[in-house]
């Protein structure tokens, strides 16, 4: 992770901003954490660490890649298990103003709040490669909020905004994933697919297996909607996701794996086509800049 986009933990528990504020922190000698409250929304990305979440009376066991939302009101805290390994995770606080503003905008972008303070459920699993499409979005909104760039302002809230949606849409095509595939067509239904087994074998003779349609006409569909091959597209999707992964801890042979490459030398060769440079040429010029 980019040391830059790195926040010193602050016992402070109240927003400055009056919207949202989000930070990345990596500990390793915190001091125990008493239950405690918010005014506002507080999401929690977990990276690393040997702890669990209580939350209310509850205690949660909680692990990589995992995603909590704690309602205002709502004690909470961290339970430290050991010191051993660093504590990890980004913190993102949203105000119930700005939450009030996007109401106005949508409700699609308040569907995950809702649904928490209704059922009680506050964390929710995922496996590495939706994760990973989370801490894109999650990385691009630090570096524009460390960043000095022109219009600023205006991409934080885009980024923002993004953000909260793509969590919305994540929690809520989960609890609703029959309806949803009924009202779909072949290409949506795929795509949907494609994303949630990027690291599985995605073979034209799989997916058709998978829809109990031919793969020509699977090959057809996607060349006439994207004027590319099914493969290109499934290709250029496994390589934003290693792209984002390499700016991590994960060595690049764990991450090409991760995301489906079947060996080094495949992985290279699609990399280096798609943004001109090699896999670990990228990674030693994007911690030179952000050190």
């Amino acid at each position: 992770m980019k040391s830059k986009l790195q926040s010193p933990f602050s016992t402070r528990q109240y927003m400055v901003s009056q919207d949202f504020e989000i930070y990345y922190y990596n500990d390793q000698n915190l001091s125990k954490v008493d239950l405690h409250t918010h005014d506002y929304y507080e999401f929690y990305f977990f990276l690393e660490g040997d702890i669990s979440i209580q939350i209310g009376k509850d205690v949660f066991p909680i692990k990589y890649g995992d995603i909590l939302l704690v309602p205002p009101k709502v004690s909470h805290r961290p339970i430290i298990h050991s010191q051993d390994t660093p504590y990890r995770r980004f913190i993102f606080w949203i105000s119930q103003e700005y939450c009030n503003f996007l109401l106005q905008l949508s409700p699609d972008y308040l569907y995950l709040m809702q649904y928490v303070q209704t059922s009680k459920n506050y964390i929710f699993h995922n496996d590495k490669i939706t994760f990973h499409t989370v801490q894109s979005k999650i990385l691009r909104l630090l570096e524009e909020m460390h960043g000095k760039r022109f219009a600023r302002n205006t991409q934080i809230s885009l980024c923002v905004n993004d953000l909260i949606l793509c969590l919305n849409r994540l929690v809520y095509e989960r609890n609703n994933t029959d309806a949803q595939k009924e009202e779909l067509d072949l290409y949506q239904q795929i795509t949907l697919y494609i994303e949630d087994h990027l690291d599985e074998d995605l073979s034209l003779e799989t997916l058709a297996k998978e829809f109990y349609v031919s793969k020509y006409h699977i090959a057809h569909v996607f060349k006439e909607k994207l004027g590319m091959s099914i493969h290109q597209y499934i290709t250029k999707k496994r390589l934003a996701l290693c792209r984002e992964a390499i700016l991590g801890k994960d060595s690049i042979t764990e991450i090409y794996q991760t995301f489906g490459f079947g060996d080094y030398s495949s992985f290279y060769r699609a990399f280096k086509k798609e943004y001109g440079i090699s896999p670990k040429d990228y990674r030693d010029m994007q911690m030179v800049k952000y050190d």
